[in-house]
């Protein structure tokens, strides 16, 4: 049966920190795994080979991390060690400390979650590996590049996260949006048997809250619609963009960006949303086509003036854009004078307010997008008669005039 003790090697210089191995005995043989972790002296107990945790000190939660990350390499180690035993087969310290390495090399949290993110981008799943990526920062960020296995992402680093991410300021949502991408990948790895389910997310919120309604009413958009921009070609578009995206339900930029002049067809607009695949019909207006006339036809097989350079990182493109005029957005709600932050999104939410306003069944439109779930609206949305929601566009539109 094998050894695996924990051990410690002080610096040769005074008051320099020391370095933690591991010591390996299998079969009379001695071997040492180097470790990174570095403590001073003080912070040792040679007899009961364990870290001391110094009290109200700089260095105490660095300590106890490292105290935890030590116990869970010991977990790991001997667990090695047991199960090679059980196989009945000849091995030695060596093989314990190449299976541990390669364990820590190929099935740490943040190469396991890069190997995902490769996978959704090979699967065209770019905007969800956008997520992924900006969930890894985050956890990056607050771990300070420092990598983890999944036997150490337990409930107390979930739980210190979230602690970490409130302290910040950060939205519910977005902690929750965070977590349950985590909590997503650590179950792809209990699938894969890399680690056994200990629910560590058991203790934070996943849900989500019910944000502040980011609408303008009918009168607000009219000012939007009325003004003289000609002087400003930049507002002018960020205006035209939006008024579109209101004329159209609400549709979502990215929608808007890749539609195809194809698409267009028969004085109907008929595309799949990007975001959840549902296929949307939505009849095409004299409005839209009064936007669309004000602008050189696209020289692409896409309708509007977004993407303009077909196959050279259109998503970039279509990002830039959005950025843009989002930001001048935000100078047309100076103008207009209302303080909500105006996005394009905001056309989603604003179209969902007036359908509200002019009473139209949630068959048509789930309250201002006001549901807890997605889901819910795309139910109401999916059994509607076209011609219905045609009309009731139509009555919204008309209350602009």
């Amino acid at each position: 049966m094998s050894s695996v003790k924990v051990k410690f090697r002080p610096s040769s210089i005074a008051g320099i920190e020391g370095t933690v191995y591991y010591q390996i005995i299998h079969a009379r043989k001695t071997r040492q795994l180097a470790t990174e972790y570095k403590i001073f002296p003080s912070e040792w107990n040679e007899r009961r080979c364990t870290l001391l945790v110094p009290q109200n000190s700089h260095r105490t939660s660095f300590v106890q991390s490292i105290r935890e990350r030590i116990r869970w390499d010991m977990v790991r180690l001997n667990k090695i060690a047991i199960r090679l035993e059980s196989q009945c087969i000849s091995y030695s310290a060596d093989d314990i400390i190449l299976e541990f390495m390669t364990y820590a090399r190929k099935y740490s949290l943040f190469n396991f979650m890069e190997s995902l993110i490769v996978a959704l981008k090979e699967k065209g799943k770019i905007r969800t590996s956008e997520t992924y990526r900006a969930a890894l920062n985050s956890f990056k960020k607050y771990r300070n590049n420092e990598d983890m296995t999944f036997d150490a992402f337990t409930s107390d680093v979930v739980e210190y996260y979230e602690a970490s991410l409130q302290k910040q300021g950060i939205s519910p949502n977005t902690t929750s949006f965070y977590m349950r991408i985590l909590r997503a990948v650590y179950n792809r790895a209990v699938e894969k048997d890399i680690v056994e389910q200990q629910n560590p997310f058991r203790h934070v919120y996943t849900g989500i809250d019910k944000t502040v309604k980011r609408a303008l009413a009918i009168p607000a958009i009219k000012k939007i619609k009325i003004l003289d921009l000609s002087f400003n070609p930049t507002l002018d578009f960020a205006r035209d963009m939006f008024m579109l995206s209101f004329y159209m339900r609400g549709m979502s930029f990215i929608d808007m960006a890749y539609l195809r002049k194809s698409d267009l067809e028969n004085g109907y607009v008929t595309y799949r949303r990007r975001k959840t695949g549902q296929s949307l019909i939505i009849k095409w207006t004299r409005e839209m086509q009064l936007i669309l006339d004000k602008y050189p036809e696209n020289m692409t097989c896409y309708l509007l003036p977004i993407i303009t350079s077909p196959g050279t990182n259109e998503r970039y493109a279509y990002k830039r854009v959005a950025y843009k005029i989002n930001h001048h957005l935000k100078k047309l709600a100076e103008i207009i004078g209302v303080s909500i932050p105006l996005t394009m999104y905001c056309a989603r939410h604003s179209w969902a307010s007036a359908a509200k306003a002019k009473g139209i069944p949630l068959g048509v439109i789930s309250e201002g997008m006001g549901h807890d779930s997605e889901a819910t609206t795309q139910i109401y949305l999916a059994s509607l008669d076209t011609t219905a929601v045609d009309k009731a566009n139509a009555a919204i539109i008309k209350a602009l005039k």
